[in-house]
């Protein structure tokens, strides 16, 4: 029998990142997956969101292709991770918290960090940085203050199970 607590828990980034990647699994689309958690300074969890259409819009009827006309692309529709999380927030003041995304936010969904009052990102990839939208988001973050960092760990994955083994 252990006599002493365990070692290997989750530091508080990799819990909250975890809650953000978990929360991309909720998503419809069939390109990208994206979640995003919202916590406080106390480290609970304010918000969480993901990449999908707006409510009462039927993700049967509306578009998900990434290339062709406008309007028959997902992309007029979508609503990203991070607002879904903002929206989604158990508290309209976010001042302070940070927000936890599996992509470096593009420029509208920056904007609304900005405004909600969120003062860190902490994102996973950011593997669009040599786009517009990335540039300009990372412009505003500079000028309002808002930190932003890429998460860091040693771990290579966290496992679930739904089943317990044995």
């Amino acid at each position: 029998m252990e006599s002493g607590k365990r070692t290997d828990f989750l530091s508080w980034d990799e819990y909250f990142m975890a809650v953000a990647l978990l929360s991309g699994w909720r998503s419809k689309d069939p390109n990208t997956r994206v979640g995003a958690c919202v916590a406080d300074s106390d480290n609970k969890i304010v918000g969480v969101g993901y990449n999908g259409f707006p409510w009462g819009c039927s993700d049967d009827e509306l578009p998900w292709s990434r290339e062709g006309a406008y309007l028959d692309t997902k992309y007029p529709y979508v609503c990203h991770a991070e607002l879904n999380a903002v929206l989604n927030a158990t508290s309209r003041n976010l001042s302070g918290c940070r927000i936890y995304v599996a992509l470096f936010p593009c420029n509208e969904c920056t904007k609304v960090i900005i405004q909600s009052g969120i003062g860190e990102i902490v994102y996973l990839s950011d593997k669009y940085r040599q786009t517009d939208s990335v540039k300009a988001s990372k412009v505003m973050l500079e000028k309002s203050g808002v930190l932003y960092r890429q998460f860091t760990t040693e771990r290579e994955a966290v496992l679930l199970a739904f089943r317990e083994e044995g």
